[in-house]
C-alpha cells in the first residue's frame, strides 16, 4: 500500500508545480481526524483516503484534486467542518471536499425510491467542478474493491448495482475506460458470481498458451510494420470477465468460441501513420467483415478515437487490433484526465469542455423540474447506447444513440426545432419523423410555428433529451391550469402478442398498474405465432404513461401508437347518442 511519501513522489514525477507541503499538510490533516477509526476490513481509515489519492493520481491530475481524495471524507465522517477545511486548504478544496461529501451523504440514504432523486443532487454536484466526480469514482474504486469486507449481503448487492448502473457509465462517459472496466467487472463479482467464476477459470486455463500466442503474434506484427517503416509499439489489453461476459450474451456464443480474448494495441506516432498501418495490416492479412470501425474520423460521444479492426492474423489467428496515437492512448486510458498538460500551470482547459454537452442537457434537463426518473432514465439511455453521425444541411455533425429518429435529430439540434417539426428530408428523400436515422445520413427538418410536438414521439425517440423535452410540453397539457388537476387523455395502443396463455393477461395488468384505464380491447389480427390486439386507453398521469411505453418496451413487443382513433370515431359516438335521446 502506496504511503505519504511515495504519494508525495509519484505526483512530482508528472506535476513539476506540486508543491509537496501541501501534500504532507493534507496527510496529517486526515490522520488526525481519522485517527481512532478503522474500515470494515480492520485496517486504519487512513488508508482509504491514501488509496483514493493513490487513484487519482493514476490519472495525473491536479493538486487540489489529490489534496481533495485525502480529505474527502473528513467533512463526513469526522468533527471537522467546511470553515475549518477552507481556513487550512482554502475554498477551491474546500467546495470540492464539500461536493464529494454531498454526494456521500446521498448514496447513505439511498433506496429504490430515492434513487432518482440522488442522482439527480449528484449530477448537479458534479456540473459545478468535474474534480468532484473523479473523486467520487476514485472514491468509489476503492470501496468496490474492499466490498467484500462489508458484513451487510443488502448494501453489497445495492452498491453493486449502484455502480453498474451510474458510476461505470459516467466513467465511460469521461473517457475514463481502465476504471470503468475495473468497476464493472468487480460489480459483476457480486451480481453474477457464478458466471463471473466459471469466465476466471476457463481465463486461468489458457492463460499459458495465450501469453506464448501474444507475443509470437506481436513480434510478427512489429517486424511487418518495420518493413514498411511505421514506428510502433504494441501493447496488450486482456478482456475482464465481465466484458467477456457482455460480449458472449451480445453474440449468443459459447465461451470457447470466444477468440478475441486478447486485444492488440498498436501505437504509431501520428494520424497518417494510423491509416498507413490499418493498409499495411489489411494487404497482408485477412480482414474479418463487419469489424472495421473508424473512431478517428468519427469519435465516439465521449471523444474517443482509434481505428478497430479484426483479422485473420499471424499464425491464422483471429485477432482484434486497435490502432491509435500517443494522444490517443493517453485519452483512452485517462479520459478528461488527459487535458491537465502541466505546462505552465495546473489550470484545467476550458476548451475541452465542449466535449461533455451530455453533462450540460443533462443538467439543463434537471433544472427544467423533470421528475428525478426521467432524467434518471435519460441519463441510462444516453449512456448506454452505441452511436450514429449524421448531418445538418450546413455539415455539422451530430450524435445519436443507436436507432435514434429525426425526432431525436430535431431535439438535438435544438429544443424549438424539435418542438415546432413537422417532416423530415433524410439524403433528399421525404420520410416520416419515426424514421430511423444511419450513419452518414443528412437531414433536413422541416417545422412550423402552428405546431406542437405530438405525445405519441414517445414511441419513438430514444434519447433522454428529445423525451424530457416532449413530456414536458405534454406535462403542462395534461395538466388543468384552474383546477391543478390532470386532465383525461385518450389514446389507442396496437401491439403484436405472443400467441401464448397469459400474454394478454400480463400486457393488461401493466396497463393497469400504471395508471391507464382500458376502455376496450380488441381482437384485429391473428397470425401463427402472434396476435394483434388493440387497446383504447384513457390516461390520467403522463410519469405513468411513459413509464407504460418503456416497460412495453423492455418486454420486447411489437407496438405502435394510433393516434386520436377516439375523435375519429366521434361522429359516429354523436349519432348514436343523438339516436338514444329520441
Amino acid at each position: 500500500m502506496i504511503n505519504n511519501k511515495d504519494l508525495i513522489n509519484k505526483v512530482k514525477s508528472y506535476n513539476k508545480f506540486l508543491n509537496p507541503d501541501i501534500l504532507s499538510k493534507a496527510y496529517e490533516f486526515a490522520l488526525s481526524a481519522h485517527k481512532n477509526q478503522k474500515r470494515d476490513e480492520g485496517v486504519p481509515y487512513i488508508i482509504h483516503p491514501l488509496a483514493v489519492a493513490d487513484i487519482l493520481s493514476d490519472l495525473k491530475l491536479d493538486s487540489a484534486t489529490i489534496t481533495t481524495g485525502l480529505l474527502h471524507d473528513t467533512i463526513e465522517d469526522t468533527k471537522i467542518t467546511y470553515n475549518s477545511v477552507v481556513k487550512e486548504f482554502g475554498k477551491e478544496v474546500a467546495d470540492l471536499v464539500d461536493g464529494v461529501t454531498k454526494i456521500s451523504e446521498l448514496e447513505d440514504k439511498a433506496a429504490d425510491n430515492s434513487k432518482a432523486e440522488n442522482f439527480r443532487k449528484l449530477i448537479l454536484a458534479t456540473s459545478k467542478d468535474i474534480r468532484v466526480l473523479l473523486v467520487k469514482l476514485a472514491d468509489r474504486l476503492h470501496n468496490m474493491r474492499t466490498l467484500q469486507f462489508v458484513k451487510e449481503e443488502n448494501k453489497k448487492i445495492r452498491k453493486a448495482k449502484e455502480t453498474m448502473e451510474i458510476y461505470a457509465p459516467l466513467a465511460d462517459r469521461m473517457g475514463m475506460n481502465r476504471i470503468r472496466d475495473e468497476l464493472e467487472d468487480l460489480s459483476f463479482a457480486f451480481l453474477n458470481k457464478d458466471a463471473r467464476n466459471l469466465i476466471q477459470k476457463r481465463l486461468k486455463f489458457i492463460k499459458n498458451h495465450r501469453e506464448d500466442n501474444f507475443n509470437s503474434i506481436s513480434t510478427d506484427l512489429i517486424e511487418l510494420l518495420n518493413k514498411n517503416k511505421v514506428k510502433a509499439r504494441i501493447t496488450g489489453r486482456e478482456k475482464t470477465p465481465f466484458s467477456i461476459w457482455r460480449k458472449i450474451q451480445k453474440k449468443k456464443i459459447s465461451l470457447e468460441q470466444l477468440t478475441d480474448i486478447v486485444g492488440f494495441r498498436v501505437i504509431v506516432d501520428n494520424i497518417d501513420d494510423c491509416y498507413k498501418t490499418l493498409g499495411i495490416f489489411h494487404s497482408r492479412y485477412s480482414a474479418i467483415p463487419g469489424k472495421f470501425k473508424d473512431y478517428i474520423s468519427t469519435p465516439k460521444i465521449n471523444n474517443y478515437k482509434s481505428i478497430h479492426t479484426s483479422l485473420i492474423g499471424p499464425q491464422k489467428h483471429r485477432i482484434e487490433i486497435q490502432i491509435r496515437t500517443e494522444e490517443m492512448h493517453e485519452f483512452a486510458e485517462r479520459g478528461i484526465a488527459s487535458h491537465w498538460k502541466y505546462k505552465s500551470s495546473e489550470k484545467f482547459s476550458e476548451l475541452s469542455w465542449k466535449e461533455y454537452d451530455w453533462l450540460r442537457d443533462l443538467v439543463e434537463i434537471i433544472e427544467r423540474g423533470n421528475s428525478p426518473e426521467h432524467y434518471y432514465e435519460f441519463t441510462k439511455l444516453q449512456m448506454f447506447q452505441d452511436n450514429v453521425f449524421c448531418f445538418t444541411p450546413k455539415g455539422a455533425v451530430i450524435k445519436l444513440p443507436k436507432n435514434g429518429t429525426a425526432i431525436d435529430f430535431a431535439y438535438a439540434v435544438h429544443t424549438k426545432i424539435g418542438d415546432t417539426a413537422v417532416g423530415c428530408y433524410v439524403n433528399g428523400t421525404e420520410l416520416p419523423l419515426q424514421t430511423i436515422l444511419k450513419n452518414g445520413d443528412m437531414i433536413k427538418i422541416v417545422t412550423s410555428k402552428k405546431i406542437s410536438p405530438s405525445l405519441h414521439w414517445l414511441s419513438s425517440a430514444t434519447t433522454g433529451k428529445a423525451r424530457a423535452a416532449i413530456r414536458r410540453y405534454w406535462q403542462d397539457k395534461l395538466v388543468d391550469t384552474k383546477t391543478k388537476k390532470n386532465k383525461e387523455y385518450f389514446t389507442t395502443l396496437e401491439i403484436d402478442l405472443p400467441h401464448q396463455p397469459g400474454e394478454l393477461g400480463e400486457v393488461s395488468t401493466i396497463i393497469g398498474t400504471n395508471g391507464s384505464n382500458i376502455l376496450n380491447v380488441e381482437l384485429l389480427e391473428r397470425k401463427d405465432k402472434f396476435l394483434t390486439f388493440s387497446f383504447d386507453l384513457q390516461i390520467n398521469d403522463l410519469k405513468n404513461f411513459t413509464n407504460l411505453i418503456s416497460q412495453i418496451k423492455q418486454k420486447h413487443l411489437n407496438f405502435k401508437i394510433i393516434r386520436h382513433k377516439q375523435k375519429k370515431n366521434a361522429f359516429i359516438q354523436r349519432i348514436f347518442r343523438n339516436f338514444k335521446r329520441k
